[in-house]
């Protein structure tokens, strides 16, 4: 298009009548924002019939365009860090209980995000709507242009007059895009809605060429194959749904199973765990930190299989209550907990019910309290495995102690769980036993002689070589404990359990990691630190007890295994973590960010609405609302308008000078004048819109040439 049709590239660009309104009321039904959606649509096409139309310059609308996307920056930092779902505008205010209904927002801050664009935009879209201008120029738009029209200005040069765009058909697709954003519950309104408002905006675009008839048939051909393919997607998303969170979880570190424990015993090579940072500690005062972070524990042991299983089925989990401030969860209630951790871990799993991360918190021996734990709900089962549905990354203090843990006592009943023996295990415990002489006078002489014994005959090796095999006569187990005596924790923590079981004491096999490394003011445990040991029953204090037979060198070999790389991946693992932080609203960052947005948006906000000359003008009169001083009003040019207005060629409303003066110049006896007005009109627009203005010799300039000019036409008869 060029400026001598502008009535077409308006009418090409356009929306139709009520348009806006429909497909906003669309996207406020299909988002839960009906209200908004009706008064936005309402605003918009009041502006058909209101006549007030704000003269808005580019740097005007640079400036709503900068409040626009200042706003889609405050809504895109809340999206992804206030931890509420976002469905609803109460999710644009409301932070307080972000904090509690932890985790929704990573998996929705997305849909959330793009659901809001239409309320963001929409200042931007109103301007237009209510300027004089039906096109936002491309100065005001594109950076490019934006400084290219400078770079011309700097050199003495009139800009060459630029198009721009109507964004009405731009912010219909937008809001048509944001309706779509909402869960897949499976129905088909979203579907038949958007190709109602399809046919609906391309109606003025139909070809003329051919009947109405093959128009709606290939219309209705492309929303049948739409609609199948939208019914295949939406099969494809479901089993996406299903596997990518595990798939992902991956990628975090191995997660723990508190109803099965597969070990790696029996298993010829070396047994590789990386140096990842998978858990970060803080203590009070610079005291120790625990010893072991137990995530699960094991009572029945399957040898043919090597692995190890809770006993108890998985509806052996009982939720947990939260104090009433949401974030304390209280496990032992009574209990004295001297001590306090502050741990940060990663939720590994994923809950198919809530359809939110989930995981095993890895807690010190004795934990009796969680406070300030943003956990949607907790759930422990008698092994002492303490269950956590809640976001991605979850950082609470865990106060524990002496005494009493969450585990149930030993199985009493005829089952005996936790003094069983797989039978074919049997044989080899029973020579160690005899051989070594195991058995003590009482229960804390027998621990010793157990200690003892893995101290002084056996080693600890990650590398299992062909001669750590079992023979048809004898299990891996067997053979670790007979032969080769040597293995990881594994080995050691399952023979451990089975031998004190086979001297009559109650014992479970407990997994989780081992505390050592400092850093900085903290700890932190790394996926190589990943543990086994053993659990006691103290019959005199009723209580499990940490029993590791393990050669405390495991920690020194594991070191040894550290790469060379390691300071770069610890530094990429804690920006990782302040990412996490981030995204998982575990960090104050989010009030901050919003804090110093605020007076920005204000700021910018003040400038559109009272910056000093703002005029209005209304339609057909080109009279001012108020008596506004805005630079350029007194420019001459106006009156070359109305003198040529009143030879029967009046400006539209909201035509640009420019494409009125070329209609206006059309007339043949104005022929000679089309290159001396065009000059005074670059002039006009410098004095009305460069902020430098006019120089003094260009002011005079402006105003003798356009009086000649105005002579020149009284001389020029009127058309006929």
């Amino acid at each position: 298009m060029n400026e001598n049709a502008p009535g077409l590239e308006t009418r090409a660009l356009k929306t139709p009548p009520f348009l806006l309104l429909a497909v906003l009321l669309f996207w406020g039904w299909q988002s839960g924002l009906l209200l908004a959606g009706a008064v936005m649509g309402v605003l918009l096409e009041s502006a058909r019939f209101v006549k007030a139309r704000w003269e808005l310059s580019d740097a005007d609308l640079r400036r709503i365009l900068t409040f626009c996307t200042v706003l889609l920056l405050a809504t895109a930092v809340y999206a992804f860090t206030s931890n509420e779902e976002g469905g609803s505008l109460s999710g644009l205010i409301h932070g307080p209980a972000a904090a509690r209904n932890a985790t929704l927002t990573s998996v929705r801050a997305s849909s959330a995000f793009f659901r809001w664009l239409p309320l963001t935009l929409f200042l931007f879209m109103a301007a237009q709507a209510f300027g004089a201008r039906e096109k936002i120029p491309w100065t005001a738009i594109s950076f490019f242009s934006y400084r290219r029209a400078q770079r011309e200005r700097k050199s003495g040069h009139l800009p060459p007059p630029g198009g721009g765009l109507n964004i009405s058909y731009p912010y219909f697709i937008v809001c048509l895009f944001s309706a779509g954003v909402h869960p897949n519950n499976g129905g088909t309104s979203y579907f038949w809605g958007q190709c109602l408002l399809t046919v609906w905006a391309l109606w003025p675009f139909r070809s003329r060429r051919y009947g109405i008839a093959v128009w709606a048939g290939t219309l209705a051909a492309v929303f049948v194959l739409g609609y199948f393919g939208q019914s295949g997607i939406g099969v494809l998303e479901r089993v996406i749904e299903n596997y990518n969170p595990q798939w992902f979880a991956r990628f975090l570190r191995q997660r723990t199973d508190p109803m099965q424990a597969t070990t790696a015993i029996g298993r010829i090579g070396k047994l590789e765990m990386s140096g990842r940072i998978v858990i970060r500690l803080w203590t009070d005062n610079h005291t120790p930190p625990p010893e072991y972070l137990r995530e699960a524990s094991y009572r029945t042991y399957y040898s043919p299989r090597q692995s190890w299983y809770a006993g108890t089925p998985r509806s052996d989990f009982a939720n947990l209550s939260s104090e009433t401030n949401q974030t304390t969860w209280v496990l032992l209630p009574g209990k004295t907990n001297i001590a306090s951790v502050n741990i940060a871990g990663y939720l590994n799993g994923w809950s198919q019910e809530l359809g939110i991360p989930e995981g095993l918190l890895p807690l010190p021996t004795g934990s009796g309290r969680l406070e300030n734990l943003n956990a949607v709900s907790l759930k422990a089962n008698s092994e002492g495995a303490v269950l956590a549905d809640g976001p991605g990354l979850v950082i609470f203090d865990a106060r524990y102690g002496p005494g009493a843990t969450i585990d149930s006592p030993p199985d009493t009943s005829t089952n005996l769980l936790d003094l069983t023996v797989p039978t074919n295990e049997a044989p080899a415990l029973e020579q160690v036993i005899s051989t070594m002489h195991l058995a003590g006078r009482d229960e804390a002489q027998t621990l010793r002689n157990v200690s003892g014994f893995f101290r002084n005959h056996f080693t600890y090796s990650v590398w299992l070589g062909p001669d750590q095999l079992a023979t048809t006569n004898e299990t891996p187990l067997a053979r670790f404990l007979l032969t080769s005596r040597r293995g990881h924790c594994e080995y050691f923590a399952t023979a451990t359990v089975l031998l004190l079981r086979e001297l009559n004491i109650p014992a479970r096999y407990a997994v989780g990691y081992a505390v050592h490394e400092q850093s900085g003011r903290g700890y932190v445990v790394r996926e190589r630190d990943a543990h086994a040991w053993c659990l006691v029953w103290d019959a005199d204090t009723r209580t499990w007890e940490n029993f590791d037979t393990t050669p405390a060198s495991w920690v020194a070999d594991e070191a040894k295994r550290a790469s060379v790389w390691q300071r770069l991946s610890d530094l990429r693992s804690w920006i990782g973590y302040q990412i996490a932080k981030f995204r998982w609203g575990q960090t104050n960052l989010r009030q901050y960010i919003l804090w110093a947005l605020v007076p920005m948006l204000a700021l910018l906000l003040y400038q559109i609405i009272f910056r000093r000359g703002r005029r209005q003008r209304r339609k057909g009169g080109g009279k001012t609302a108020a008596a506004v001083f805005w630079p350029g009003l007194d420019s001459e040019f106006y009156l070359l308008e109305r003198k040529l207005a009143a030879r029967g060629v009046p400006r539209q409303p909201g035509e640009p000078l420019s494409a009125w003066l070329t209609r206006a110049l059309d007339e043949p006896a104005l022929k000679d004048l089309r290159g001396p007005l065009l000059e005074l009109l670059r002039l006009h627009y410098r004095y009305r819109f460069d902020p430098r203005g006019l120089s003094a010799p260009e002011r005079e300039t402006l105003t003798r040439e356009v009086k000649a000019r105005l002579d020149t036409l009284s001389q020029v008869a009127g058309p006929r």
